[in-house]
């Protein structure tokens, strides 16, 4: 069960941080040319909100069930937080990307919230760059895009 799960959150952060580039691209973009606040632009943020709870989701599974490298980490955390290794995916990776999934949703709620659309622009590009900032300092470099190959 591990490997697959483990292979789903590997590919689903690249989806995730994707959709999260292209919702800040289009927000910056409409945002710069004045245009009008559309169905699509919500989707956009909808998308990558959407994807940023799924890859939560496996995270936690892999962080609290399913992860030997975590289970290591939790079993004694003062020993794993001597270790860069642990401590990034106990602690950094894990803080980060909550932190990511925060600001996605901060993002959608303060862009409803708000009734001028030049604001809604500017709002969605700063919460979802901020969620796409925390993925790219959070997001494990070293991981091969698909597992076990």
């Amino acid at each position: 069960m591990y490997p697959t799960i483990l292979a789903l959150h590997n590919i689903v952060r690249w989806l995730a941080l994707i959709l999260g580039i292209l919702a800040v691209v289009r927000s910056l973009i409409a945002w710069r040319q004045r245009q009008a606040w559309n169905v699509a632009d919500r989707r956009w943020g909808v998308f990558f909100s959407s994807a940023m709870d799924l890859q939560l989701l496996l995270g936690l599974l892999l962080y609290f069930f399913f992860s030997p490298l975590t289970r290591s980490a939790l079993q004694d955390f003062g020993a794993a937080m001597g270790n860069p290794g642990l401590r990034f995916f106990a602690l950094e990776h894990a803080l980060y990307m909550v932190l990511a999934v925060v600001f996605a949703h901060l993002g959608g709620v303060f862009v409803r919230r708000t009734g001028d659309e030049m604001i809604r622009h500017r709002t969605a590009t700063l919460w979802y760059g901020l969620a796409v900032l925390l993925l790219l300092l959070g997001m494990p470099w070293n991981r091969p895009f698909f597992p076990g190959l």
